[in-house]
This record gives C-alpha cells, sequence and structure tokens, in this order.
C-alpha cells in the first residue's frame, strides 16, 4: 500500500510546474530513500508504514498546491514527523529521511 501512495507523491512532484527541476531532483531522491526504509517497515509494522505514506502525501500535496495554506502544510508536516517517532530506535534511517523530506517540503512551501 505505501508503495503506490509514494508512487502518486512521485507523480504529483513530476507534474508540479511550482517546483525548480533542481528541487525535483532532490525529492525525488529522498523519496527513493523513503521508499526503501518504507519496505523494510512494512516487514514489521504494516500500520504505522500506511500512515507514514499517508502522512507524506499530505504534506507533500500541501506543499506543491499552486495557493499553499500555510497552516494546512504545517500540520501535514507535523503529522508526517510524528508518524515515524516510535519507530525511531529500530528505523533510524527512516527517520532521518523523513526529517530531510519535511524540512525540503516546509521550504517549498513558505
Amino acid at each position: 500500500m505505501s508503495e503506490a501512495l509514494i508512487e502518486r507523491i512521485e507523480a504529483k512532484i513530476r507534474q508540479s510546474s511550482g517546483i525548480s527541476a533542481e528541487s525535483r531532483e532532490e525529492l525525488a531522491g529522498l523519496l527513493s530513500t523513503l521508499r526503501t526504509e518504507m519496505s523494510e517497515l512494512e516487514q514489521t509494522h504494516g500500520e504505522k508504514a500506511e500512515s507514514i505514506a499517508g502522512f507524506a502525501g499530505a504534506a507533500t500535496h500541501e506543499a506543491i498546491r499552486e495557493e499553499t495554506n500555510p497552516h494546512l502544510l504545517q500540520l501535514a508536516i507535523d503529522g508526517f514527523s510524528a508518524s515515524v517517532e516510535d519507530v525511531e530506535v529500530e528505523h533510524p534511517k527512516l527517520v532521518e529521511i523523513t526529517n530531510a523530506i519535511c524540512t525540503m517540503l516546509s521550504n517549498l512551501g513558505i
């Protein structure tokens, strides 16, 4: 399930005209790493993986909207960050990549 969500996020990023080519490339790399980390997490924590992917999608959606709402963007980013907190010990790389994506999306939207 999270694989399909990540694919939809990637498609939205590719189609967004408001993102520079450099940012689009950087986000693609971050999402590739996220995909790898999520596939490992899904083996043991399927629902958590779906939640993380869902929040990643919401944060991406809010960051690349034509009319970004800073409040909604921050809520989505906070949810994305919070969704990985309880797997931090077992999956530190997932938390690291999530933080990098949140920072980038925040910078795109505000």
